[in-house]
């Protein structure tokens, strides 16, 4: 790999055809099991294109959500995107929120929270921004399997690019997993905390469907490919149409999983 690739967000049209389409049905699950009740202020932390917080308006019939990314190009899209009033976007810093103490009856992150500096600084501000008794709530992908779109990818990277092991999105993000996202919440001193797995289809038309994705230099797999030479490019696409594709060129079937977990900011004595 080069060091020319530097690893980017921002491009809302590139994120939506990476992950953002998988990301709602993700964002549907993950609120149905925080089971919140209506009428209540949310803050979406790293908010990205609108997908969670499209999903809050949608189910949750919130008061307001206020939410925050640090890319520009996300708030932009999600603004473009979500028009309800109840719904603010502004550009922002996950471990620093400018929300004051309280401000929030829920706070909730999806597939951000392994891409900070220091997960920990980033679950005490949802911390400190949510009520007593309040909600925190996050998910994020598992790469170590169950994301199998990625998951795929990298075995085949690795397998012909062993050099490269360190880049693969297991090895770079440990936290995302049961155990240490478990661990984090409790750091943080959330009550009741509790993790689970979210399983959805992510059905691609064809192998196309599947690859073109991994072409928009939108995030680490992408990134990785553009920084790769041409011909280790289609070494990679072809062991991976030999992989996923060798019944024809038809419908390839994956999971994804991704890990939530939630807790609950203890109330005053």
């Amino acid at each position: 790999m080069t060091d020319s690739a530097k690893e980017t967000w921002g491009s809302g049209d590139a994120y939506e055809q990476w992950v953002g389409r998988w990301s709602r049905p993700v964002a549907s699950e993950f609120l149905v099991w925080l089971d919140n009740e209506s009428g209540l202020a949310w803050g979406d932390v790293g908010c990205g294109t609108g997908a969670l917080t499209e999903c809050i308006l949608a189910s949750r019939h919130p008061a307001s959500i206020i939410a925050i990314d640090r890319a520009e190009g996300f708030v932009r899209a999600a603004r473009e995107r979500v028009k309800d009033p109840r719904a603010q976007f502004d550009v922002g810093d996950a471990l620093a929120l400018g929300w004051p103490d309280g401000a929030c009856d829920a706070t909730v992150s999806g597939l951000v929270l392994n891409f900070v500096p220091d997960p920990k600084v980033m679950a005490a501000e949802m911390v400190r921004v949510t009520r007593p008794g309040g909600t925190v709530g996050a998910y994020v992908w598992d790469y170590g399997g169950g994301m199998q779109m990625m998951r795929n990818f990298w075995d085949v990277a690795v397998q012909l690019n062993p050099q490269d092991s360190k880049l693969d999105q297991a090895e770079r993000f440990p936290i995302c997993q049961p155990d240490p996202l478990e661990s984090l919440f409790r750091e943080v001193g959330l009550n009741s905390v509790s993790v689970r797995a979210i399983d959805i289809p992510t059905v691609f038309r064809n192998f196309d469907d599947y690859w073109t994705p991994f072409l928009g230099k939108q995030g680490a797999a992408p990134t990785y490919l553009a920084g790769l030479d041409a011909a280790a490019r289609d070494r990679i696409r072809e062991t991976l149409k030999g992989r996923l594709a060798s019944a024809g060129d038809g419908p390839i079937a994956l999971t994804a999983r991704a890990w939530a977990v939630k807790g609950e900011v203890p109330k005053r004595p």
